[in-house]
């Protein structure tokens, strides 16, 4: 388990305005409680390899939008490189932590979602998390400038009539989306994301020691007094009633 160094440099990188955020290195050292002496820097590697053959592949891409030149990496992450959902066990607990999404190619759609986003990063290709209610999303910008979405579950553009679905499955509302949920999420709600799914996995585990790690570093992501509480609680040792994971 982690310490106090560990959760210093945790603050470190969070300290980093939110468009030089490094979400991919951040959700490596939350893996890190999983995976003592995590190579960081050779994970962060393999997707600088990823970004390398996401633009050779865009050499050939005729359009300019994001919507088009997310294809040709859609193409190679789901299809070559055989990138899928863990539709097997979608909740085993391994889909949370990105070197296994990076082994084994599999995982739910945030971890997936954390993946394209970091291969459209260093491919160049501007795409967008979406915090949508119980399925994280990806968007890019049609030529025309509507956005695409994007189910990194699958790695394919989605419908509006689909999402539609996905939208009345996770809020069992069939009314229209409210469209504070298309929004671009920003990268500290990435984080948050990924630090609520573990919370989650640990409190259905109450496992207490990486449950606290997991509330040490949402406090200091998206202080609350909720946090704090259950913190308190963890260090003085009282079990938590589990919430719900979101994915």
């Amino acid at each position: 388990m982690s310490g106090p160094a560990d959760l210093l440099l945790f603050a470190h990188l969070l300290a980093r305005t939110d468009d030089k955020l490094e979400v991919e290195h951040l959700a490596l050292l939350l893996a890190e409680p999983e995976h003592p002496g995590l190579n960081i820097p050779g994970y962060l590697n393999k997707l600088n390899v990823m970004g390398e053959l996401a633009r050779i592949k865009l050499k050939s891409c005729r359009g300019s939008a994001p919507a088009d030149r997310i294809v040709p990496i859609l193409g190679l992450l789901f299809g070559e490189l055989g990138y899928r959902g863990n539709v097997t066990d979608f909740y085993d607990p391994q889909n949370s932590f990105l070197n296994h999404v990076i082994d084994r190619r599999t995982g739910n759609p945030l971890s997936l979602a954390v993946v394209l986003l970091a291969v459209c990063r260093r491919a160049g290709v501007a795409a967008e998390g979406v915090s949508f209610p119980g399925h994280f999303l990806v968007r890019v910008a049609k030529a025309s400038g509507e956005m695409a979405t994007i189910d990194p579950f699958d790695g394919r553009m989605i419908s509006p009539s689909v999402l539609r679905s996905i939208y009345e499955s996770a809020t069992g509302d069939p009314g229209d989306i409210d469209e504070q949920f298309l929004a671009p999420a920003s990268r500290r709600q990435i984080v948050l994301r990924m630090l609520n799914n573990l919370r989650a996995i640990y409190e259905l585990r109450g496992d207490q020691d990486r449950l606290r790690f997991v509330l040490e570093r949402t406090a200091l992501l998206n202080p609350s007094e909720e946090v704090q509480r259950r913190l308190d609680s963890v260090v003085q040792a009282v079990a938590l009633a589990p919430r719900l994971s979101i994915n």
